[in-house]
């Protein structure tokens, strides 16, 4: 099965690519009724397959820079499963500090996960002292505020201490999107014939 792109455009001109995984070196295989894995996981391939790894191409994506340097963050995490449809993007739907729903595109091409101001001031969290960080994109740079969170929480998984971008990327049907500094807490796999997403304590 191919996972097409998705591409979406900000205002500074970010590009969305999903669902390539990019937070690490990523593995694809196929099992013996023709489904395609993927994972960043490699040990949780079944020996039997390990053979026939391969690697898809990374992203060329440029997204929100981690300056300022994010905070040691807190994990915890029992298994999430996020479905989703072929050919759209990953929409999950999350929480600050249990507060919300905000839906956000699963984007493993961007860095940090950002977020509309307006949805921040949805659930009542001021940008008034926030601190700024440069933001670069393919068609230019800005500033956007940078805002600590108590936790981000995706179903079951959790991010405590996390510092997301506050920034609107005018994306259609959803309040920001869930970046490789959330995703890459936890193992990763896509599973193309169950159609699903799933997020798992490393």
């Amino acid at each position: 099965m191919h996972h097409g792109p998705m591409r979406t455009l900000a205002a500074v001109g970010l590009l969305v690519l999903v669902p390539a995984l990019a937070s690490a070196q990523v593995y694809r295989w196929e099992d013996r009724g023709g489904t395609l894995y993927y994972t960043n996981s490699p040990e949780t391939i079944p020996d039997s397959y390990r053979g026939q790894i391969g690697t898809p191409p990374p992203p060329t994506s440029a997204a929100a820079e981690p300056d300022p340097a994010p905070a040691p963050v807190e994990v915890r995490s029992t298994v999430t499963r996020i479905p989703y449809t072929p050919g759209d993007p990953i929409l999950v739907s999350a929480r600050i500090a249990g507060i919300g729903p905000l839906t956000l595109i699963l984007d493993t091409g961007a860095d940090r996960t950002m977020i509309a101001p307006q949805a921040l001031a949805r659930l009542g969290l001021s940008l008034a002292n926030a601190p700024y960080a440069e933001i670069r994109g393919v068609t230019g740079s800005g500033q956007a505020p940078v805002l600590p969170l108590l936790s981000l929480e995706v179903g079951e998984a959790r991010v405590a201490s996390l510092r997301i971008i506050a920034h609107d990327a005018d994306l259609k049907n959803a309040d920001g999107l869930l970046g490789r500094d959330f995703l890459q807490q936890f193992t990763v796999t896509i599973d193309s014939t169950e159609r699903v997403v799933t997020l798992a304590p490393r």
